[in-house]
């Protein structure tokens, strides 16, 4: 039977980690520039990615880490400072001279991951799936999964509408801050991880 606990639970749980009023400016940045319909095809692009990658880990995720050996708090870490990389780039202006490989590029890394589908959302989506409750639990927590993905295609779908709105210069503007929200996340990203390193050791 459909739990509606559980799904409200998770639901909640992956908009707060994934953020779509917070993606939205920084999927803005990253796509600046290109045609209409490029942007469009790297919003879908980004959450078909992180879909995937969730889904994958959802079924397999502890597996992989135990075969990799790979800790949670090193995942944490590595998505920090790849999302690091990303935003010094955007601070710095480096993304304003799009690139057909860089088109490709955007929306499976950073978008598609470690932005959407990083590390909180997919240690939350292996907590949930190992805790579900027979059919109807498993079937709450993949309608989640799948509810939040089509919550976040929505909100960086109709974004592009702002970008006709605030213009060349306001799209500058747009990148900064995307660069500095981003450079704050990559930083907490970081410091959680560490935080988790020192508190397991």
């Amino acid at each position: 039977m459909f739990d509606v606990a559980v799904f409200g639970s998770l639901f909640l749980t992956l908009f707060v980690i994934m953020d779509p009023p917070g993606i939205t400016p920084i999927f803005l940045a990253l796509t600046a520039g290109r045609p209409a319909k490029v942007q469009r095809r790297m919003a879908l692009q980004a959450v078909m990615v992180a879909f995937g990658v969730i889904a994958v880990f959802g079924v397999l995720g502890q597996q992989i880490l135990d075969y990799l050996h790979v800790s949670v708090p090193a995942l944490m870490i590595a998505g920090g400072l790849l999302l690091l990389l990303i935003a010094l780039d955007l601070l710095t202006g480096k993304t304003d001279e799009p690139t057909q490989t860089k088109d490709v590029n955007v929306a499976l890394v950073p978008l598609g991951m470690p932005l959407l589908a990083g590390p909180g959302a997919i240690v939350s989506v292996i907590l949930a799936v190992q805790h579900a409750d027979g059919l109807g639990g498993q079937l709450s927590v993949w309608s989640a999964i799948l509810a939040m993905h089509v919550v976040l295609w929505l909100a960086m779908r109709y974004s592009l509408v702002i970008i006709r709105v605030i213009k060349d210069g306001g799209v500058v503007l747009v990148t900064r801050l995307a660069g500095m929200m981003l450079s704050a996340i990559a930083v907490q990203q970081i410091i959680n991880g560490v935080t988790q390193v020192i508190q397991n050791s």
